[in-house]
């Protein structure tokens, strides 16, 4: 079974694939400056309530603000 999820409700240690950004222009740009495009390979590392998503892409390690990583949309690994 294919699971889409937001990138903010994925837990530490879960991977994903990028499927879609579901934000404006100007948080695609930020999005794809860092690396997170539609098919790059996403793990989460660090997960806080009120706080970013620290998530690794391509060998590099970037935080995430909740309400940016919420239009991400990623297909779970």
């Amino acid at each position: 079974m294919i699971m889409i999820v937001p990138l903010s409700t994925m837990k530490p240690g879960e991977r994903g694939v990028v499927v879609n950004i579901l934000k404006g222009e100007l948080a695609r740009q930020r999005l794809t400056s860092i690396g997170i495009v539609p098919g790059a390979t996403v793990q989460v590392l660090e997960s806080y309530p009120w706080g970013p998503v620290i998530i690794s892409t391509g060998g590099v390690r970037v935080a995430v603000g909740k309400g940016l990583a919420s239009g991400v949309m990623v297909r779970k690994l």
